[in-house]
């Protein structure tokens, strides 16, 4: 059973948004990497991977290694062609891997999304990949500005992608929990009328 199977609910349920802002670190990916269909959503370990230019062979490789439960997370260096679709989608459900956040580009969206695979990628590119070099599979990268470790945490939905270390995850959720239930009360607040300048303490200028 993968890392995080267990709160994956949860930190869904909160979002990257609060989430990222919980943590006070910069864990946030490059706004760039969307998610290719509406409502995609996605928390689980990572298992990283780099593929050169225009080539999808790493993948193909991480394919046989990658754990069940985990997010592929691939560094393309933003180059935008197929490195991904329906086939390899298929062959990710089957070996039970929760999504895919690649740093490059992915085509088939209307499959993916009849899939219900979650993907998020830089670009959708129609233009295939050779299959020639695996620069590393199962190894650390940088991708969208943000150093990805093997089962660090991924998170991701309408808001962006994040990541997280394992060693921030408690941390991070027990605020994430706070920052929720305060959220909450302040809603609760609005609904009766009150303003958010009340809510935050932000009326000062009224006595200007």
């Amino acid at each position: 059973m993968a890392m995080f199977q267990n709160i994956a609910n949860e930190l869904l349920e909160h979002g990257t948004s609060t989430l990222c802002e919980a943590s006070e670190l910069r864990c946030a990916l490059d706004h760039a990497l969307r998610p290719v269909w509406k409502g995609a959503a996605l928390a689980g370990a990572a298992y990283p991977v780099r593929c050169a230019p225009g080539d999808n062979l790493a993948i193909h490789i991480a394919m046989e290694t990658v754990p069940a439960g985990y997010v592929l997370v691939i560094d393309a260096s933003s180059h935008i062609a197929g490195y991904w679709g329906e086939v390899l989608t298929v062959a990710a459900q089957a070996r039970s891997v929760v999504g895919l956040v690649i740093d490059g580009g992915v085509r088939d969206v209307d499959a993916l999304e009849r899939r219900k695979f979650p993907v998020f990628a830089r670009g959708i590119g129609m233009r295939g990949t050779i299959k020639q070099a695996a620069p590393s599979v199962g190894e650390s990268i940088v991708i969208g500005g943000v150093a990805i470790s093997p089962g660090d945490l991924i998170v991701a939905d309408s808001d962006g992608v994040l990541s997280l270390s394992a060693a921030h995850v408690d941390n991070t959720l027990e605020a994430a929990r706070l920052r929720s239930t305060k959220e909450a009360a302040i809603m609760k607040h609005l609904e009766a009328g009150e303003t958010t300048l009340e809510i935050l303490g932000l009326t000062a200028h009224r006595k200007r």
